[in-house]
């Protein structure tokens, strides 16, 4: 159940409140007077019970995760530094310094599920409305990426060194006695892989493989044989899963490239120094002009990027209330001229016939779209989108949007500090006396 809000006293001379010892020039001050946090406890209020303990303010979890993406932080790590920081708590919405952890850090997680893709749809949401109609710009430009996903190169080596060791420990946990547990040879396969590009280790790597291979069939046949039927039932889509690595070619569409992590994919972008990301293909639409992220989309396959505009033009004019006029896109989308009234803008040949001053406009539009390849970078190396952590394809819609919620508040402080800098200049510029000139 929700916490009741306590009504705000009146604060004394030898106490003040947090809010009032916090410089009101701060921008962390100033982004949390201007978020709408009503609108969360409405919206999420929805999501909790009526009876039972009562839980931590909705504007606490959601400001805990706000902090965690726009300073780069583990769930553990923004836990800490919030008691370390007043701006952070008062951003929170605390009244008084706190000497406690404001939660365990397992609570993020669950946050998180309770909100779902909806919930964190209406955070992305937020974060450009807040721009005003700097985020109501009739051109977007949109341009894709891979969200990695925190996964080794998947080797189809570990994969079954992976379901050996689950089978063990299935194994000892369901008291089961297996005929042989092959144990000796699993490690000299193992070992058998290093150093498996020399050529004169390269057979042996490539009968280690093969052995690995069979030895984790007959493991997982022996123990759909023995096993308890409840235990077999519950185990059903784990065995499933099994067969279908130890099945798979290595040519094979729709591989299963990670046990824990089944829903990514291999997708190849042409770079030089990483030839193949595994993750998920992620979509991201920014103003032209301003700048603001409208729509932030994980795609489920991999899709071909003009296949992927829909999704990305419903979710922006959902967020903005605006349909975008033209969509500015790069050359990997060619295929599509209009996408449900969206013209898409792609660089080629002029056509023949056209005018001067729409050749340069057009050669204007395909520059600042540029624009979007350093944004996508900081979303990387700046909001925690470079690898995600956050279990199973529902954690990497969650991640992306909450990186470019991140990147749409952080752009508004960002504003808000060059505004007063400007502000202090000009008036430091006025009250600088100017030299006066003798008369010859």
């Amino acid at each position: 159940m929700l916490k009741k809000q306590k009504p705000s006293t009146q604060s004394s001379f030898l106490m003040p409140t947090l809010y009032e010892q916090c410089d009101p020039r701060h921008c962390l001050r100033k982004l949390g007077e201007r978020i709408p946090w009503r609108d969360f406890e409405e919206a999420f209020g929805e999501l909790y019970s009526e009876e039972g303990r009562p839980a931590k303010p909705v504007r606490l979890m959601v400001g805990l995760l706000l902090l965690k993406q726009m300073y780069d932080q583990s769930d553990e790590d923004v836990v800490e530094r919030w008691v370390e920081n007043p701006y952070w708590q008062q951003f929170c919405g605390m009244s008084d310094f706190q000497w406690e952890l404001p939660c365990d850090p397992s609570d993020l997680v669950y946050f998180r599920q309770r909100i779902g893709e909806q919930g964190v749809a209406l955070i992305l949401a937020v974060s450009a409305q807040i721009h005003g109609e700097r985020a109501k710009e009739s051109e977007v430009v949109i341009d894709s990426t891979v969200q990695e996903k925190n996964v080794s190169y998947p080797l189809d080596t570990k994969q079954y060194r992976k379901i050996i060791f689950r089978c063990w420990k299935l194994a000892d946990r369901s008291a089961v006695r297996l005929r042989r547990r092959y144990r000796k040879e699993v490690r000299a396969c193992i070992m058998a892989q290093r150093l498996r590009k020399d050529p004169r280790r390269r057979k042996a790597a490539r009968r280690g493989h093969r052995r690995l291979c069979t030895i984790a069939g007959a493991l997982l046949r022996e123990l759909e044989r023995k096993l308890p039927a409840a235990v077999r039932e519950e185990q059903r889509e784990n065995f499933s899963l099994y067969r279908r690595v130890l099945a798979q070619k290595p040519h094979d569409t729709e591989k299963i490239y990670s046990l824990h992590e089944p829903h990514i994919y291999c997708v190849a972008k042409g770079k030089e120094h990483k030839k193949y990301e595994f993750g998920t293909k992620a979509s991201v639409a920014m103003t032209k002009t301003h700048g603001v992220i409208v729509a932030a989309v994980a795609h489920h396959k991999n899709l071909y990027d003009a296949h992927a505009l829909p999704e990305v033009l419903d979710q922006a004019e959902a967020i903005t209330d605006t349909r975008a006029r033209r969509a500015i896109v790069d050359r990997g989308y060619r295929g599509r001229k209009f996408v449900d009234g969206t013209e898409v803008l792609v660089p080629g040949r002029a056509p023949r016939g056209q005018s001067r001053a729409k050749s340069a406009a057009m050669r204007k539009r395909f520059r600042r779209r540029a624009a979007i390849e350093p944004l996508i970078s900081h979303l990387k190396a700046d909001f925690r989108l470079l690898r995600c952590f956050l279990k199973g394809f529902q954690g990497d819609q969650l991640n992306l949007m909450l990186a470019a919620a991140a990147w749409n508040f952080r752009k508004w402080m960002r504003r808000f500090t060059l505004f007063w800098l400007r502000f202090l200049c000009s008036l430091f510029v006025q009250n600088i006396p100017l030299p006066s000139r003798r008369l010859t």
